[in-house]
């Protein structure tokens, strides 16, 4: 799964959404973000957690969040999702993996015995600063919103992970 850990700085990325406009993490400096990996466009556990999130949409801004997925798909793909599910944020095309792979949440999977390479379904709560709060390996697709928001409640209360203060003092 992921390399990255709580209280890493989010890896930059610029891609591309829906439409065709350029998408980036520099544009939600100052803002929370709620960072998504899926695998596939309309899919069964893929369309149910975009649902979720996208009627949840209004509670997850009216607590400051904005909203952003990445997968493998294509524009085509992504233009197609959102319009067919009225998905209210943008989703980016990361068809070569850019991304996927700088937030590692592309690696080995298994089913029924079967092993593959696939993208994990992951989410990032990133903050204001940039800083990763919270990594969903696993997000309970129908009540993702939900745990978005108790996570934040319960993380707002924490400062984030300071790994400079980690280190031992220098001599």
């Amino acid at each position: 799964m992921t390399h990255l850990q709580e209280g890493d700085k989010a890896p930059g990325f610029t891609g591309k959404d829906a439409n065709g406009n350029k998408i980036s993490l520099a544009d939600y400096k100052g803002k929370k973000l709620v960072l998504y990996f899926y695998p596939q466009d309309d899919t069964p556990t893929c369309t149910t957690q975009a649902c979720n999130l996208r009627d949840n949409d209004a509670l997850l801004r009216k607590e400051g969040f904005s909203i952003v997925g990445i997968s493998p798909d294509d524009e085509k793909s992504h233009l197609k999702f959102v319009g067919k599910f009225n998905l209210p944020f943008p989703l980016v095309a990361d068809p070569d993996h850019t991304i996927i792979d700088r937030y590692g949440v592309w690696s080995e999977k298994q089913l029924y015995g079967r092993k593959y390479m696939g993208l994990h379904r992951t989410t990032f709560l990133i903050d204001e600063k940039g800083v990763i709060r919270k990594i969903f390996l696993k997000p309970r697709s129908k009540q993702h919103a939900e745990e978005i928001t108790k996570a934040w409640k319960e993380l707002s209360g924490r400062p984030p992970k300071d790994p400079v203060s980690t280190l031992p003092p220098q001599s």
